[in-house]
């Protein structure tokens, strides 16, 4: 399915970016392993698909990347800046679907079978009494997330145990494997443990000879567990392109380049229903959700006859084998539903069966649409008189539940550089004033399971992009987006006589109420930049 790009079409494309000012734009020297082609080319018309990015901008939805492939070209892709093509993107569960894909290539070696017994390959950490239930838990029942488990053990293990192996294995088995569904991350997590014990790999490892590099997937990471295993049910980071061709793989039937990787038999039985989620719902509810279509293997049936992998707060991989055509987003939503509503709504009614005409009128406003998606820059405000009372200084703070320490605050031109010391550590980070700075810190941001255990171990710096603006004179807001995933903090800074008072609000807990933290300008030395 991959093909050359037709040289023409390649500088058409981009002498589009220097005319338009793509900011998001790949450098030329990027290799575009997917086709590139045009909507109407393949099918699909470029006003649907401008509706569709005109119904995103009216959403409560924060999307960061948008890319679709039809008949295995892409046809549309954009980033929001600051998001960019070759930013890695956190999937959260999404990863689930790799994990699957490499239980699928060790059975093709041979390696285990989807009836083996979980319990077989973890004899040495199994509680002193096996139940009956526990002892019937197969591969497949991790697979269809029917473990038998409840309520979902995941949170509770993750941020208290250091062998996550033992303490699920160790939890009640309640109801007979393979009969009811439980969304179960940690179930996910035993899948890549199986991987591990059968392969002598972790998963990314197992997987990068035999999925990642035939697709042309590189800088991929996956954080682990205390013990060196891959979590396997959220943890993976990609790139936008990277979920675009593994969803067309999926699509393909396993089929890369003219050559089967993943075997077709594995891909059918991975994507078909395993198990019904909620059997007793009436038909009406279930025939506008899509998380009631059905489970499959790491995957999710959806409605139009589709399938996806999907993750927290809006990663999609969205497979279309009727319309021929993979649908990838990230973004940032607490209504997932809403967000797969867009599509359905815009983009599945704007592929035709047959090539269409080409709107060039249209087509050019969908290029510069895609090629100036922004999110919004907090307005630039006029700054304030205090610049001059707190650069240079440094605020120390009353002991608090996010332990901060204290903050520095440096200001010049059209940037504000802030250094926060967080648990003895010195945080130096850059915001600009109506533009994204750019940067990377060892910080962590929010995530959904920031209480696991290890997890984040040997992952890289997080990239990052701060804007700072000036609410009134007292009050500073920064906000430091964590591009490499869906979140964001902001800082709310209030100032008044040598006192600050900082209010910090997490874009995955966007209701959460925290008290302000105290502090003064300190006595000590004050901090030096160049720490």
């Amino acid at each position: 399915m991959r093909k050359a790009i037709n040289q023409s079409v390649f500088a058409a494309i981009l002498l589009l970016f220097v005319a338009t000012g793509f900011k998001n734009a790949p450098p030329v020297t990027r290799t575009l392993s997917l086709p590139r082609s045009i909507p109407e080319a393949e099918g699909v018309s470029s006003q649907g698909i401008l509706d569709f990015l005109d119904a995103v901008d009216r959403s409560k939805h924060e999307f960061h990347s948008f890319m679709f492939l039809r008949h295995g070209k892409v046809i549309a892709e954009g980033w929001w800046n600051p998001y960019a093509p070759d930013l890695r993107h956190t999937m959260y569960s999404l990863s689930k679907s790799f994990t699957s894909t490499a239980v699928g290539f060790a059975v093709k070696e041979k390696r285990l079978t989807v009836n083996e017994k979980v319990i077989s390959f973890f004899p040495h950490y199994l509680p002193r009494t096996v139940s009956p239930f526990l002892a019937e838990m197969e591969i497949k029942d991790l697979l269809s997330m029917s473990a038998g488990q409840t309520p979902d053990p995941t949170f509770a293990i993750v941020a208290n145990e250091s062998n996550w192996i033992k303490a699920f294995l160790a939890l009640p088995v309640v109801n007979k494997p393979g009969t009811k569904f439980l969304y179960n991350s940690l179930a996910t997590y035993m899948l890549s443990a199986i991987v591990q014990k059968v392969t002598g790999e972790k998963v990314i490892d197992y997987l990068t000879p035999r999925l990642f590099n035939p697709l042309g997937i590189a800088g991929m990471d996956w954080e682990v567990d205390p013990r060196k295993i891959n979590t396997g049910g959220w943890g993976l980071r990609i790139k936008t392109e990277d979920m675009a061709k593994f969803g067309q793989l999926y699509l393909q039937k396993g089929k890369w380049n003219g050559k089967q990787l993943l075997p077709a038999q594995w891909v059918d039985e991975a994507t078909t229903i395993k198990i019904m989620q909620s059997p007793e719902l009436p038909q009406a509810k279930k025939d506008t959700n899509d998380w009631m279509q059905g489970y499959c293997y790491q995957f999710w049936r959806c409605r139009n006859n589709a399938f996806r992998g999907d993750g927290a707060y809006g990663q999609y991989i969205v497979v279309l084998p009727d319309q021929d055509a993979v649908i990838v987003l990230t973004a940032e939503t607490s209504n997932m539903q809403d967000e797969l509503n867009l599509v359905w709504k815009y983009l599945l009614p704007a592929i035709y069966k047959d090539l269409l005409p080409e709107n060039t009128t249209v087509s050019a406003i969908l290029r510069q649409k895609l090629s100036a998606l922004v999110l919004p820059i907090p307005v630039k405000n006029s700054d304030s008189p205090l610049i001059s009372q707190i650069s240079d200084k440094t605020f120390t703070f009353e002991p608090n539940n996010n332990h901060l320490e204290n903050m520095h605050f440096h200001f010049s031109t059209d940037q504000c550089q802030v250094t926060m010391k967080l648990g003895q550590v010195d945080y130096p980070l850059s915001f600009g004033s109506g533009k994204w700075i750019q940067g990377q810190t060892i910080k962590h941001g929010p995530n959904l399971l920031a209480g696991a255990k290890a997890h984040f171990e040997g992952l890289p710096p997080s990239q990052v992009a701060g804007d700072f603006r000036w609410i009134d004179a007292n009050t500073l807001e920064l906000t430091l987006r964590y591009v490499e995933s869906p979140h964001h903090e902001t800082f709310t800074c209030k100032f008044d006589q040598g006192k600050i008072l900082v209010n910090i609000q997490r874009s995955n807990a966007p209701g959460s109420k925290h008290a302000p933290m105290e502090g003064r300008i300190g006595m000590a030395k004050e901090m030096e930049l160049s720490k």
